[in-house]
């Protein structure tokens, strides 16, 4: 048995159909099997091809999302109304007493900009979890169509050990 010297080879004996028929996955899957490449990390893939602002806006969702800065923030805000309710204001110094306009106008703020920034990060990691998805795919693919060559190969050489042994059974009678 030869191994096939083509992608349209490969595409008849593994999947049946010919090359004009593969969808693209199963294209990319073939190649890659003709050219015996190993496939890629595709979170190192994704993570290079990353614009500065795609990685910020990662670290800003991975910051803003975490119990460290929910504490630090719940310390900050606590420390603002008692600074401006109790200590300042007994001074006659307070820049934002009660109702805490001020800190009102900083967290709308935040709000409004914090909020698009973690949505562009949950966008990018959609599209990364739909790439990881096609990634396995065609790894499953690849893996799938490999077993069954080596299942092509495995029948092949029965044959030939099963061909070797008949003269042998032939001749002791």
């Amino acid at each position: 048995m030869t191994t096939p010297r083509t992608v349209d080879d490969l595409a008849m004996e593994l999947l049946g159909k010919s090359s004009d028929a593969l969808s693209a996955a199963e294209r990319r899957v073939l190649e890659r099997i003709h050219k015996r490449e190993t496939t890629q990390d595709i979170g190192v893939v994704h993570e290079e091809s990353a614009t500065f602002g795609e990685r910020l806006s990662d670290h800003v969702a991975a910051v803003g999302g975490s119990w460290g800065f929910i504490i630090a923030f719940t310390v900050v805000l606590f420390g603002w109304m008692i600074l401006n309710s109790q200590i300042l204001n007994r001074m006659g110094m307070a820049f934002d007493p009660y109702p805490f306009i001020f800190l009102n106008l900083l967290l709308s703020t935040l709000a409004a900009v914090q909020a698009p920034i973690i949505m562009m990060s949950q966008n990018r990691q959609a599209a990364k979890d739909r790439t990881a998805a096609a990634h396995d795919y065609e790894v499953n693919l690849r893996a799938e169509l490999e077993i069954l060559r080596l299942h092509e190969k495995v029948n092949h050489l029965i044959e030939q050990v099963g061909t070797l042994n008949r003269p042998d059974e032939e001749q002791s009678r």
